[in-house]
């Protein structure tokens, strides 16, 4: 008996343990099941062998599905933030692009209402410097006219007298009478020296005679209306002496009107000095001023009005010969060109050659 108790224990423990393999691998099963295969093996006979269970091979296990690698949930949370950030992107693109057409335009209109006030301020200073030149020009005007009062309030008080007046006119008349014989002779004289210098083939020189020759026909030309001439408007006849001169050791008066055909004569005999100096050095003729056609004539600009044809030709000449030493050496000692292309002496050698001297 004890053998086979001995085995039949031994049975139990070996499928115990086959039964606790087989366990691992399948689900659990009810607490119920599990008391009745323990109690199976105390129930049967003793004088029957006991046969060992069916062995049933242990199912296959099921193939489960790898499980899947399940994401943290931060990553499952950025998932849908990357899914929108596009989107995201592309308003704010929007937005600043919106941004910068405001900010453009709020430039633009700055810009445009700087040029505005700028335009506005250049404006109301245009007005404000033409009304201030406006008002200096009408000061002026009013100075003018307070100065032209005056004067013609002088020159009624220092009025000639009606004697003196007839005599100067008739001084005057005479004057003219024989200045208009005297051109005369000069032109005629001025073709025989134009034909000289052709002959020495001073051609620069020929030029400027030339010239010359044509300012005295036209000067000629207006002395034929002089009888026609109206003294009485003209103030020289009425106005008193003003200025005093020393020519050759005599002195001689004159008033502004004489004081400024003095001044003419020479402006005027500087300038054609000036060019015919030019000339010689131009045809490498030898310095002589006296030579010079203009230099012997000294009518130029001179009508037989205001002072004598003497007084004329002497202040000609002085300016003639001072001129054609600079232009005859390349210099502006004496004088200098003018914008009206016209060569005029300085306003000092002019001062010192006629040493006008005030009396009133």
């Amino acid at each position: 008996m004890k053998p086979r108790r001995f085995i039949s224990t031994a049975v139990v423990l070996l499928l115990f343990g086959y039964a606790s393999t087989g366990f691992a691998q399948e689900p659990k099963k009810d607490k119920k099941q599990q008391d009745d295969k323990k109690a199976a093996p105390a129930t049967q006979p003793k004088d029957q062998k006991a046969q060992p269970p069916e062995q049933k091979a242990p199912p296959p296990p099921q193939q489960q599905p790898p499980p899947q690698e399940k994401k943290p949930q931060s990553q499952q949370r950025a998932q849908p933030q990357q899914e929108h950030r596009p989107q995201q992107e592309h308003a704010q693109q929007q937005q600043d692009h919106k941004a910068q057409q405001q900010h453009a335009q709020q430039d633009q209109r700055a810009q445009q209402e700087r040029a505005r006030q700028h335009d506005q301020r250049a404006q109301q200073q245009r007005v404000a410097q033409q009304q201030q030149q406006d008002q200096r020009a009408q000061q002026h005007r009013v100075a003018k006219q307070q100065d032209q009062a005056r004067a013609e309030n002088r020159q009624s008080q220092l009025r000639l007298s009606q004697v003196i007046q007839q005599q100067r006119i008739g001084e005057q008349q005479q004057r003219v009478t024989q200045y208009v014989h005297v051109l005369e002779q000069r032109a005629r004289l001025a073709e025989q020296q134009t034909a000289q210098l052709q002959q020495q083939h001073r051609l620069a020189q020929y030029r400027v005679q030339q010239a010359y020759a044509v300012q005295l026909q036209q000067q000629q030309a207006s002395l034929r209306n002089y009888a026609s001439y109206d003294y009485n408007n003209d103030p020289y006849f009425y106005t008193p002496s003003t200025y005093r001169y020393n020519r050759g050791g005599r002195y001689y008066e004159t008033n502004q009107y004489g004081a400024d055909l003095l001044r003419q004569a020479v402006n005027y005999g500087y300038n054609e000095g000036f060019r015919s100096g030019q000339a010689d050095r131009r045809d490498k003729w030898r310095y002589n001023y006296q030579a010079a056609y203009p230099y012997q004539d000294a009518n130029y600009g001179y009508r037989g009005y205001y002072v004598g044809q003497g007084d004329y030709n002497y202040y000609f000449r002085q300016g003639f010969r001072r001129g054609y030493e600079d232009g005859y050496y390349s210099r502006d000692q004496y004088g200098q060109l003018n914008s009206n292309g016209n060569y005029t002496m300085l306003g000092g050698a002019l001062s010192k050659i006629l040493s006008l001297v005030s009396i009133r």
